[in-house]
C-alpha cells in the first residue's frame, strides 16, 4: 500500500471512530482497534463505503504483548505507520473514595498503561515524518474535583507527550498532544459534576477528529513554532492560556470555583 496510514485505538466508536472516517474520507489506511468487536464491524463497513481501506481488529490496550502484535501485524499489511493516534480511554466521575478502587486501577491500566504500550510498540515502526498523537484532556491543565484519577492519568499523558516530544523529535518523529473538554460521547453519557454543570458539553467527536487531522498535517507555521500540545474548543484555548499566565493560586481558584467547591 502506498496510501498514509494511520493506527488508532478506541476506533469502534466516538472520537475513535469519527476519526477514523475522517481520515479515511481523507485517502488515508486506517487500523481501527477496540474491544467492541460489533463497532469495528460496522466501522470497516463504513470505511469500505468511503472508499478507504480498513483494518480492524479486537485490542485491550493495557495488553502490551497483543498490543506490538496488533501494531506488527497492521505495519506488516501496510508497509507503514504515518500515525499512532492513542485514543482508547476510560472516565470514572464522582467523589474519589466513593469509586471503588478496582475501577480507579482500571482506568490507570487504560488511559496510562494503554499510551505507554502503544508508544513502546509503535516505535520500531515509526520514521522520520511519522506522528504521535495521545489524546490528553483539558483535565492535564489543573487536577479536577470529581475527576480526580481521570485527571490525574491525563497528567501522565501530558508529561510523557513532552518528554518523548524532546527524545523522539532528533529522529524526526513527532509527538503531539490534543486536550479537548467535555465531549458529547458515550463517555460522558450521565456524567455530573461540577465543572460539567458550569461548563456544559459542547464538543462533538467530530470537532476532536478534525484536530487529530489538522495536527499530522501542519501547516509551515505550525512546524516552525513546533506546538506540542493543541487545545480543542475555545474554553479549552481559554483556560489553557489563562494557566499560562495566571499565578498559582488564581489558577486553583478558578478550577475550584468551576468545580463548585
Amino acid at each position: 500500500m502506498t496510501s498514509r496510514t494511520i493506527f488508532i485505538t478506541g476506533a469502534a466508536a466516538g472520537i475513535g471512530r469519527a476519526t477514523a472516517l475522517t481520515f479515511a474520507r481523507a485517502g488515508w489506511t486506517v487500523g481501527g482497534y477496540d474491544v467492541d468487536e460489533a463497532g469495528l464491524a460496522s466501522l470497516a463497513t463504513e470505511v469500505a463505503a468511503s472508499g478507504a481501506t480498513a483494518i480492524t481488529a479486537r485490542l485491550d490496550v493495557s495488553d502490551s504483548a497483543a498490543f506490538a502484535a496488533a501494531v506488527g501485524d497492521f505495519v506488516e499489511r501496510t508497509g507503514r505507520l504515518d500515525v499512532l493516534l492513542n485514543n482508547a480511554g476510560i472516565l470514572n466521575a464522582g467523589r474519589f473514595e466513593d469509586i471503588d478502587v478496582a475501577r480507579h486501577q482500571r482506568e490507570v491500566d487504560v488511559n496510562v498503561r494503554g499510551v505507554v504500550n502503544g508508544l513502546h510498540a509503535a516505535h520500531p515502526h515509526l520514521r522520520p515524518g511519522s506522528t504521535v498523537v495521545n489524546l490528553a484532556s483539558a483535565s492535564a491543565i489543573y487536577g479536577q474535583a470529581e475527576l480526580a484519577n481521570y485527571s490525574a492519568t491525563k497528567f501522565f499523558v501530558r508529561g510523557i507527550t513532552e518528554a518523548l516530544d524532546l527524545e523522539w523529535g532528533a529522529q524526526g518523529i513527532r509527538v503531539v498532544s490534543l486536550w479537548p473538554l467535555f465531549v458529547e460521547t458515550a463517555m460522558t453519557q450521565g456524567v455530573s459534576t461540577g465543572t460539567t454543570e458550569s461548563l456544559g458539553i459542547h464538543l462533538g467527536p467530530q470537532d476532536v477528529a478534525d484536530q487529530v487531522l489538522a495536527a499530522v498535517t501542519p501547516s509551515r507555521l505550525a512546524r516552525t513554532l513546533h506546538q506540542v500540545h493543541f487545545p480543542v474548543g475555545r474554553q479549552t484555548r481559554a483556560l489553557s492560556l489563562g494557566s499560562r499566565f495566571s499565578p498559582a493560586w488564581l489558577t486553583r481558584l478558578v478550577n475550584k470555583r468551576l468545580a463548585s467547591h
